[in-house]
């Protein structure tokens, strides 16, 4: 859970940064949220979420 809220979170000033900055326009974001939304409810997501948690082990367990 505390994985995906930060992911969220992320994603969010990501999209208000570029909503402001006017790189993306109102129309494609609102695209993108509903496609979020909608891969949510499907049958991948749990593939999705296991992919980006094993990529966030993936970088935690690197040490330099």
């Amino acid at each position: 859970m505390e994985l995906s809220l930060s992911v969220v979170v992320l994603l969010a000033i990501i999209l208000i940064v570029l909503l402001r900055n006017k790189t993306l326009k109102w129309g494609p974001a609102i695209v993108a949220i509903l496609f979020g939304f909608f891969l949510a409810s499907t049958g991948i997501a749990p593939s999705v979420n296991r992919f980006f948690v094993s990529v966030a082990d993936t970088i935690n367990n690197i040490s330099f």
